[in-house]
């Protein structure tokens, strides 16, 4: 079973096992395919250029057709010219692709799973002792020390609702990105270099993960349920169907 690194806000190491939830097999090509809508969805998709038909200038002719010993021109508005429009710009359309919810989970519990092998997930304990930018700079000195990590990796801290206080202390560090547990996908668990967890944040993932892949549930509703439904749906339509007997006769 794999093991994550446990660390305490003084830097004392320890191990924790690493859940089944986070073992998955990676899919390299659903893992790619995810990250490229992520980064897709980033871009706004507003550039857009004027094309010689938008910009404003004259329509006219620029010198005779023959006579001249130059190239035949029509407008200066061709992109042949300074001034003139472009000829295959962006055209400020902006592409929708989507994800469904089940690749949106899968791609998540792969990126993590990579992650973990790779040996980049850390927990640590007792975040909030850490108040001051000092103390948290002094932690993550010590943190990339022990890791083996060259200064100035870039480190991503996932952090729980009661240490939004303490992720202000990280904030004026370089190379440092604070996220909420809720807010993880497959791009920003990729590419988010050495990835923090506060140890409630990792424990509320893991119920969120358990918890959404749950069986014998189909729509809310479960089999016997179902079933109880059935049984008094067709009861209703046997007393009807007396009513209406009774009222012929």
């Amino acid at each position: 079973m794999l093991k994550i690194n446990t660390y305490t806000a003084s830097g004392i190491k320890s191990y924790t096992n690493l859940p089944k939830v986070f073992q998955e097999k990676v899919n390299e090509n659903l893992l790619a395919q995810a990250i490229r809508i992520y980064q897709d969805r980033s871009h706004p998709g507003l550039s857009k250029v004027k094309t010689r038909s938008e910009i404003s200038l004259t329509t006219a002719k620029v010198w005779r057709q023959k006579g001249t010993g130059r190239a035949r021109h029509g407008a200066r508005s061709a992109p042949i010219f300074v001034g003139g429009g472009v000829a295959h710009g962006p055209k400020g359309v902006k592409r929708n692709l989507k994800l469904s919810k089940k690749i949106t989970k899968k791609s998540l519990i792969m990126a993590l799973s990579f992650k973990a092998r790779e040996g980049k997930i850390v927990i640590v304990c007792n975040f909030t002792k850490i108040i001051k930018t000092k103390e948290a700079q002094k932690f993550i000195d010590t943190l990339v020390a022990k890791e083996n990590l060259k200064k100035g990796v870039k480190i991503s801290l996932i952090l729980s609702e009661e240490n939004k206080e303490t992720g202000k202390a990280f904030e004026n560090i370089k190379y440092i990105t604070i996220l909420a547990p809720r807010s993880l996908n497959a791009m920003n668990v990729f590419l988010g270099g050495l990835l923090v967890f506060d140890k409630k944040a990792f424990e509320s993932l893991i119920k969120f993960e358990d918890s959404s892949g749950r069986k014998g549930v189909s729509g809310g509703i479960k089999k016997n349920e179902k079933v109880s439904n059935r049984k008094k749906r067709n009861a209703g339509n046997a007393i009807v169907s007396k009513s209406v007997e009774k009222g012929k006769k």
